[in-house]
């Protein structure tokens, strides 16, 4: 039933309509993302490369692409240095901020020595501190 309404290469092109939609909007997002992380370009100019794609999308988008598409790269990569180091300075200060076996049975040694604790609680924490 479907062939007599869908023929002549009607499925193939409806494909293609789709994927150039899609890839259309994650141009814009691109575009739109770029724009705005960049530091270095004023507010001015961006409410006008805004302007320009808006009114005039296609020629917008391609302008912005020949004349910022180097920037893009390097801004583009200089985020992604940025949210590795962040990552990388989480796990460091996570793996850290960790006692070593050592350093947790000398600090609960300090506690049995004060007092704090007495010496079943001192070998909970050994234990738990070996394992």
């Amino acid at each position: 039933m479907l062939s007599g309404s869908f023929g002549h290469w009607d499925v193939l092109i409806w494909f293609l309509e789709i994927f150039l939609f899609v890839y259309w909007f994650w141009l814009l997002m691109t575009v739109g993302s770029d724009l705005f992380r960049d530091h270095e370009t004023s507010g001015m100019s961006k409410a006008l490369w805004i302007l320009f794609i808006l009114v005039f999308p296609f020629l917008g988008v391609l302008v912005y692409l020949i004349l910022r598409g180097e920037g893009m790269a390097a801004r583009s990569a200089q985020a992604m240095r940025a949210a590795e180091e962040r990552f990388d300075a989480r796990i460091r200060s996570a793996v850290g901020a960790s006692q070593s076996p050592a350093d947790q049975i000398q600090a609960a040694k300090a506690l049995l020595d004060a007092g704090a604790i007495d010496r079943a609680e001192f070998d909970r924490l050994k234990a738990k501190a070996l394992q």
